[in-house]
């Protein structure tokens, strides 16, 4: 952090931690998308009979509800075609679709042509090309360029801010579902090729750092610092506020006993001394006396904020790691120069976007009908004290200097919609059009009645640790397979872990959801536990078949000739357009709902396509297919953020 009088700068960034270096999503930069091979064949077929161009038709192409309408279908209305009835267009291309290679001739379904892939040359492609892509398959890493016709040109890059916890106060709901979603949206534009920089912008500054260190002498013990850093600072910070509160009270009376004796024309003299004593020796006083020596560029109360930071962050890390989450960079409100702000205040007030309004400085966007709904936003109080906007103004502009980004998301809860547009609005307004236009925030609803089982104090750690718990109860009622599995407490904190994500990844973002232990950690319906279950099932399959790569390479597909097959790869073809199509959403439960449903597709297979018992070409072919689904199954979860087990 600059400081007002030079004497200590901050480190950056780059300083403060290292760059990550552990395996991350690789895309592939040879994958192919069937679906896009499918398209183009039905838009190229489809334009000469309809007249209409087939990169128009191409997008027209949507998916469909489920597999009995088809693998695609086409709107006839859709392309705007005038002069007969879409009905009888549909009726009039269908007939004249020719035979192909490819796709079956068009269903017509009132205004919908339904288009149905022929499953033989669906399973000749796909199949060898998900044993052959292995962990790749779905990623496409051309999606990522600058320019796709120059791969030389490099690779597009985001920053994606996620989790950001405030040091010293409970890590809650809302962090955990930043960290879940903006953790799977890291993932999903590194598997389109992007180069992303993971960032956590940690509430590492403020007051609450004097109200901390001043605990820490007061209550602090250095073992429980050492042991746990964000419980003890937590908890210090909870002893020291019982203190201030009794303190504020009496300042807050006295203040209102103040204000009653001007009134009443009564001597205020006695009541202001007493007011100033009571604030001279409060706790809050020796705060904000001590924050100012921090930012003043004190030694000694910097090494304690390095301390405390630093230690923080190394908890945070394995915890992190534990929802196989990393960050690139830690940086924080620390890490934002006073000049910075200074500048962002500066700048907005020479453009004429700040003004004064009793005192208090504010950019007022009511003044514009197009911003009007944004209201007015503080930059200054009345006491001159700069407030958050001037620091993520100066935040963003720095990161644009220090990384050139292509894209930022800011993954924060849907109560900060307003403080975030008005940032994006205001950053315009100053000119920084090539900021704010790469800006975009992805916002979440909230997650209600979670608690722990031990309290209220909603820790990270206090969740995993409950919901591992739990799941270990579960495993335990299946006492014959409980004793097969290896190491039933990692398993138990892996199923805890997966439990917990997915139950916030089951709906649309936006929406708020109620946080359940029995619904979570069960193994019936659409559960973490159930999709762990499906993978864990494939990986027994393939230990009872005893195949190796080589025969499952050589295997003959075309005896995979039941109507359960030809659907199960009709469903892993279209893996590569679900992860494409996320993209567009940036909504986890794209990638959920399609595991699903091809998991429930699995589990109904079983029965019809056995593998141990079959004559052993077709015993080939089968686990063929069922390794290309335990590897599409597999990457979706790596993707989403899940470790899948492989015994449970």
């Amino acid at each position: 952090m600059g400081t007002s009088n030079g004497e200590v700068t901050m480190p950056p960034d780059s300083e403060i931690t290292s760059k990550h270096t552990s395996q991350s999503i690789i895309a592939s930069s040879d994958s192919v998308n069937p679906w896009d091979t499918y398209r183009k064949h039905i838009a190229g077929t489809l334009a000469p009979i309809t007249g209409v161009s087939a990169s128009d038709i191409e997008p027209k192409l949507q998916w469909t509800s489920t597999q009995d309408k088809g693998d695609l279908m086409l709107a006839v209305p859709a392309l705007r075609i005038k002069g007969k009835k879409p009905g009888e267009l549909a009726l009039e291309w269908g007939e004249k679709f020719p035979n192909s290679d490819l796709v079956e001739k068009p269903v017509v379904s009132g205004t919908f042509l339904q288009f149905y892939f022929k499953p033989m040359p669906l399973m000749k492609s796909v199949i060898p090309e998900i044993l052959q892509e292995k962990a790749l398959y779905g990623t496409n890493a051309r999606l990522g360029l600058k320019d796709p016709s120059n791969p030389l040109a490099g690779k597009q890059r985001i920053i994606v801010e996620f989790s950001s916890p405030n040091i010293a106060k409970p890590f809650h709901a809302g962090h955990l579902r930043s960290t879940i979603i903006g953790g799977f949206i890291a993932n999903l534009y590194e598997a389109a090729g992007w180069d992303v920089i993971r960032m956590n912008y940690l509430g590492d500054w403020g007051r609450q750092f004097g109200l901390l260190a001043n605990a820490f002498e007061l209550f602090g013990n250095e073992e429980s610092l050492e042991k746990d850093p964000i419980g003890h600072l937590f908890d210090i910070y909870v002893e020291i506020n019982k203190i201030s509160k009794p303190e504020e009270d009496e300042i807050k009376q006295k203040k209102v006993e103040f204000e009653e004796a001007i009134k009443a024309h009564k001597e205020t003299q006695p009541l202001e001394d007493e007011i100033a004593a009571l604030e001279a020796k409060s706790v809050n006083e020796k705060a904000r006396q001590y924050f100012k020596r921090l930012e003043d560029g004190d030694q000694a109360a910097y090494a304690t904020w390095v301390r405390f930071r630093d230690l923080s962050i190394t908890r945070y890390k394995k915890t992190y790691a534990r929802l196989n989450i990393h960050y690139d960079y830690y940086s924080g409100e620390s890490q934002v120069e006073k000049e910075r702000m200074e500048a962002a205040a500066d700048r907005l007030r020479e453009r004429g976007v700040s003004k004064e309004d009793k005192g208090a400085v504010v950019v007022d966007l009511t003044e514009d009908p197009k911003t009007k709904r944004l209201g007015k936003a503080l930059v200054k109080k009345r006491d001159g004290s700069s407030l958050y906007l001037t620091r993520d103004i100066g935040e963003a502009v720095k990161r644009y200097d220090n990384y050139h980004f292509d894209k930022m998301i800011y993954v924060v809860a849907s109560q900060q919609d307003l403080h975030l547009a008005q940032l994006f609005k205001i950053l315009e307004l100053m000119g920084h059009e090539q900021v704010s236009q790469r800006c975009q925030h992805i916002n979440f609803g909230m997650v209600l009645g979670m608690s722990t089982r031990k309290g209220t104090v909603k820790f990270l750690d206090d969740i995993l640790r409950d919901v591992g718990e739990k799941m270990h109860e579960v495993m335990r009622t299946n006492e014959t397979k409980y004793k097969q599995v290896e190491n039933p407490e990692e398993t138990a904190d892996i199923l805890g872990i997966t439990a917990v994500m997915v139950q916030d990844m089951t709906g649309k973002r936006i929406n708020n959801y109620e946080f359940s232990l029995e619904r979570m950690t069960s193994f019936e319906g659409d559960t973490g536990p159930y999709l762990q279950y499906a993978h864990a099932r494939l990986c027994s399959i393939t230990r009872k078949a005893g195949l190796s790569a080589v025969d499952l390479k050589s295997a003959d597909l075309t005896l995979l000739t039941e109507p359960h097959a030809a659907n199960l790869v009709r469903a892993l073809s279209s893996w590569p357009d679900v992860v494409q199509n996320t993209l567009k959403t940036l909504e986890p439960v794209t990638v959920l709902s399609y595991l699903f449903k091809m998991t429930h597709m699995l589990s109904s297979s079983y029965d019809v396509l056995k593998v141990v018992g079959s004559e052993p070409e077709v015993k080939k072919a089968r686990m063929a297919l069922y390794e290309a689904a335990r590897q599409v199954l597999n990457n979706g979860m790596r993707l989403l953020g899940l470790s899948p087990v492989e015994r449970m």
